[in-house]
């Protein structure tokens, strides 16, 4: 918020002169994220120049001030302040990712008895909204209610929704679902099978990950706790 006038003033008078073929990615990615609501592709840009800036001073006055000035660690922590904006966006989309996938299989099962309960697919969609916990994955399925209720085939509102996402777990319960549709299988048999495969999905990656801890923890043991021991 303190520095926002001073993005928007480098927006206007620096970032409207960059090409529309550089701000593809940082376009995408805020898409991605769910922050395009938040801040323009080259809004983002004044960002990273900002974050440049002030990491290029801050460094020249605390090395000048303490007798250690250079210009290889003034590079090194400018190419750091462009760079940081980049690597909170990335930050910001693999934890949206992860709230997708860790509620999937809740919304799955909302579906699964709504549908099994005798109502549509829109019908199950809308109980799920105001039933399921919030989070992104409940933002992008009122966005898929909506594109329902403005006319558009369940098929391009759920293709739609995939687009946004770009989840893999998230692509492949709308393509059993439109396949399904497709073949005139039974909606609830799919959510069901769906919930079901997401929940293993899940438990699967957090037995990797329990996997993963002991190799790790070797860095850490062998830096810091076994020179302690020999001392």
């Amino acid at each position: 918020r303190l520095i926002w006038p001073l993005i928007r003033l480098v927006d206007y008078h620096i970032c409207q002169l960059i090409p529309p073929k550089l701000l593809a990615g940082p376009a995408e990615s805020l898409r991605l994220s769910g922050l395009l609501y938040l801040m323009s592709a080259t809004q983002f840009i004044a960002l990273c120049l900002i974050s440049l800036t002030v990491f290029t001073v801050v460094t020249g006055v605390v090395l000048g001030s303490a007798g250690l000035f250079s210009w290889w660690w003034v590079l090194g922590l400018a190419v750091l302040g462009y760079v940081y904006p980049r690597i909170w966006l990335k930050e910001s989309l693999k934890k949206r990712q992860k709230q997708i996938v860790k509620v999937l299989p809740t919304y799955l099962d909302f579906l699964t008895m709504s549908v099994e309960a005798g109502l549509n697919m829109a019908g199950a969609i809308s109980q799920a909204v105001s039933k399921g916990p919030s989070g992104p994955l409940k933002n992008e399925f009122a966005f898929v209610l909506r594109d329902l209720r403005s006319g558009l085939t369940r098929a391009e509102a759920l293709r739609r929704m995939e687009e946004r996402v770009r989840v893999p777990q998230v692509s492949s319960f709308i393509s059993a679902v439109v396949q399904a549709e497709r073949m005139g299988a039974s909606l609830g048999s799919t959510f069901r099978a769906q919930a079901e495969q997401r929940r293993n999905e899940r438990f699967q990656i957090a037995e990797k990950l329990a996997m993963e801890a002991p190799v790790k923890l070797i860095f850490p043991l062998v830096a810091f706790i076994f020179p302690v021991t020999f001392l």
